[in-house]
């Protein structure tokens, strides 16, 4: 069963941009190629039990096993040598890419303390989107219990988009909560209150 994330990719969002930048063909619009999820852990030069925490959390957060990644060369300031492990990254694709993109616009962000919308200048101009989060406990699949260290991570969010403007449209289609549209549906919220309770 597809995810239903890239159902309504291709029902709803797909004929949107269609229109939107008037495409020539359905696969000339914008999809998401990937989605690469890291933990950068300095500490683990000092204690590297901590990549072990990391490695089970990251998993149980994306259902793919991470990779270590290793330092490139050596920095005598930071008492780091080349390839001392020192975080772990999960690169999601297909139908695991699009699930986890749903549970992070739904489930995840919304959990943030006083989230007001995600900005809208963190593209780089090739189509990519990313974003950091403090910690890992706005999922609700890591346990509160067994966590040691609050620990933050970088989500990219890569599509085939020539542009940040096509780029934009198509995480918008797909539900993501930019700042302008967040402070717009609050303020909608606030006005069906006032109506309710007037």
């Amino acid at each position: 069963m597809a995810a239903r994330l890239k159902e309504r990719y291709q029902s709803e969002v797909l004929p949107a941009l269609m229109e939107e930048f008037k495409y020539p063909n359905r696969m000339a619009a914008p999809r998401l190629s990937k989605i690469v999820v890291n933990m950068g852990l300095g500490e683990a030069i000092q204690n590297v039990k901590i990549l072990d925490a990391a490695t089970r959390e990251l998993g149980q957060v994306t259902g793919q096993k991470p990779v270590v990644t290793r330092a490139r060369k050596s920095i005598a300031n930071f008492k780091l040598r080349k390839n001392m492990p020192i975080g772990v990254m999960v690169t999601l694709r297909g139908d695991r890419m699009y699930e986890f993109f749903d549970r992070l616009v739904n489930v995840a962000l919304p959990r943030v303390r006083d989230f007001r919308g995600l900005s809208t200048k963190s593209f780089d101009g090739r189509g990519s989107y990313t974003l950091g989060l403090r910690d890992q406990l706005v999922f609700p699949e890591v346990e509160y219990g067994k966590i040691e260290k609050v620990k933050g991570m970088n989500i990219s969010i890569v599509s085939d988009a020539q542009s940040d403007a096509e780029a934009l449209a198509l995480l918008r289609h797909l539900g993501m909560p930019f700042r302008a549209e967040a402070q717009r549906r609050q303020a909608a919220q606030e006005d069906s209150k006032e109506q309710a309770g007037g």
